[in-house]
């Protein structure tokens, strides 16, 4: 995949929030100390190249004047990402605001929970015309443009401004990577409209990321079938889905899926396939310790494209998202943050050791 020359990596509409987690492992319900942060799952993916010193960059919305809107730029600032998009009237008490995303991390049989407070969310109101994006795609320059489902399905407004952005990246030359994250809330009521929306920016897009439920859900394509509980069997049969994935949407570039199995909330065995260039690439599925789950996937993706944009070889694509994500599993915040390329090479080579 050619990469145009850029001044972002990666740009992404999304709807930031703040999202808070018990530190301690408990329960929200019963915990006393929560931690803060601001999030979403499209800056998530952003936060491997931004952390490894290229420059990426949200399209957005904030509230104007509201402590909460400062608390995430400030956090999107130390992560190395730009925002662009305008501050909104909050329109008194009852107007906009940024979602909550209230969650915990879950332990042992006791599965992570997470209760989404969305209403009157400021993003749910994104429109292509709050950015210049001939400034942004033709004279700027984008590397690759990451859609996520998530936004994508939120609203009409967002639907239509996904839509929009994702026409005008095609047309200037940007890569599309599209992870099509199906959430059934999002969808209810909306099937038809959002499944004609998702087909063509599938049909558009070079990257395509899903489990077997999204790409059914999102797609309409058959998944897995039923057969053997082996290892071996289940790549087969996610390898077979994937072809016909390939025989729908054609015009892709690379494939890719993650295998996660949960042992416990801290125990995980995580793996991904990934297809490109008439090849197969597959990470089996091995043991990984897990702090918070939340942004396993989206620390996955990021690392793929960070490969993508290095230029590397698509087996070190592969590689670099398994350990990307299993670094984002390691911190209570939702995305990867690395040190350096080194720290997840370590990773993906399982060597702990001490480093001074």
């Amino acid at each position: 995949m050619e990469i145009k020359p850029y001044k972002f990596a990666i740009a992404c509409p999304t709807s930031m929030g703040v999202r808070i987690t018990p530190v301690d492992r408990s329960t929200v319900q019963s915990g006393n100390l929560l931690y803060l942060q601001s999030t979403s799952a499209e800056s998530n993916v952003l936060n491997i190249a931004s952390s490894l010193g290229k420059e990426c960059v949200v399209l957005t919305r904030f509230v104007e004047g509201s402590p909460i809107a400062a608390f995430i730029k400030n956090q999107l600032r130390q992560r190395n990402i730009r925002y662009l998009g305008p501050d909104v009237p909050q329109g008194g008490p009852w107007g906009a605001r940024h979602q909550f995303n209230i969650a915990d991390s879950g332990l042992g049989l006791r599965a992570p929970r997470v209760w989404n407070d969305r209403a009157g969310e400021v993003g749910a109101n994104l429109s292509a015309s709050d950015y210049d994006l001939e400034q942004l795609f033709l004279k700027e320059g984008v590397g690759i443009l990451h859609l996520s489902g998530l936004i994508v399905s939120m609203s009409e407004h967002t639907s239509k401004c996904c839509l929009e952005i994702a026409r005008a990246a095609k047309s200037a030359g940007t890569l599309i990577s599209f992870d099509l994250n199906y959430r059934a809330t999002f969808w209810k009521g909306r099937e038809q409209e959002l499944k004609e929306v998702f087909r063509e920016i599938a049909s558009i897009a070079d990257v395509l990321l899903g489990n077997e439920e999204d790409f059914q859900l999102c797609l309409g394509i058959p998944g897995p079938e039923t057969g053997g509980k082996d290892l071996a069997s289940k790549i087969g049969r996610f390898q077979a889905m994937i072809d016909r994935v390939r025989q729908e949407y054609p015009g892709a570039s690379a494939y890719a899926t993650t295998l996660r199995q949960v042992v416990s909330a801290e125990k995980h065995l995580w793996g991904a396939l990934l297809w490109t260039g008439g090849k197969w690439y597959v990470e089996e599925p091995r043991e990984i310790p897990v702090l918070d789950r939340i942004g396993g996937g989206d620390g996955f993706c990021g690392g793929l494209l960070y490969g993508i944009l290095s230029g590397w070889t698509p087996d070190k694509w592969l590689k670099f998202g398994w350990a990307s994500g299993a670094l984002a599993v390691s911190s209570l915040n939702d995305w990867a943050e690395p040190a350096d390329e080194k720290q997840i090479w370590d990773i993906y080579e399982g060597n702990a050791r001490v480093q001074r």
